[in-house]
């Protein structure tokens, strides 16, 4: 079988072009994340990838067929389609700080996969994240606390064992809480969004976990 996505070798440049309807079809979720893996990989080796963005645009106006959606944080540094080495029309990606969970995300992630196809959920936490060290500072600016009372639970969480400073100063605790918030929308995916639960437990999709290192560009999947 044959994919469009397939790496096509030409002087050390990586080519691909956008999915149709069929091919979308033809993909498991192992599938998809081989390929993010791939592109991953592809990135953090600064490998080249030659795409026709205009070509690309005009290809995909009237229809798309995503392989994956990604729930991200907004950090500015975190550019998720470059991280996965995907093209337009290859991802839907939703971004939120702290990448957590609410009706509007949950809906999303339902469009995304039951209405148009996507096969695999990555929610992508990261290294350094403002909005865990927010959650950990308590920080209380205008309508900052809202949002991050959805992040508290796993700070709450990781204190109760973590072993060390429990401040945003430590990598090791933000990184636990980080672990813990994405461990978090995973389990709230599953528990409030039955479309994504049955698609799930019938082997449509996969809702995976996945850490971003901002020093090397590596995406490490849990």
């Amino acid at each position: 079988m044959y994919i469009k996505n397939k790496k096509e070798q030409t002087g050390g440049s990586l080519h691909n072009e956008p999915l149709t309807a069929e091919e979308q079809a033809e993909l498991t979720p192992d599938m998809v994340i081989d390929i993010l893996k791939q592109g991953n990989k592809d990135f953090a080796e600064d490998a080249l990838t030659v795409r026709n963005n205009t070509k690309r645009i005009r290809e995909v106006a009237l229809y798309q067929y995503p392989k994956a959606v990604v729930l991200s944080c907004m950090d500015s540094r975190v550019p998720v389609e470059d991280v996965f080495h995907r093209g337009i029309g290859d991802l839907f990606v939703i971004r939120i700080a702290g990448n957590f969970i609410n009706e509007d995300i949950l809906g999303s992630l339902e469009f995304a996969c039951k209405v148009s196809g996507a096969k695999l959920i990555v929610v992508l936490g990261h290294e350094h994240c403002g909005a865990i060290k927010s959650a950990i500072d308590n920080v209380n600016i205008g309508n900052i606390p809202a949002m991050l009372s959805k992040i508290q639970p796993a700070v709450l969480h990781v204190s109760e064992s973590f072993q060390g400073e429990k401040t945003s100063s430590n990598p090791a605790f933000v990184e636990a809480v980080c672990i813990r918030n994405i461990v978090n929308s995973i389990s709230a995916i599953r528990d409030k969004s039955p479309i994504l639960n049955e698609m799930e437990q019938n082997g449509a999709i996969k809702v995976v976990g996945a850490t971003y290192h901002m020093e090397t560009g590596a995406v490490e999947f849990l």
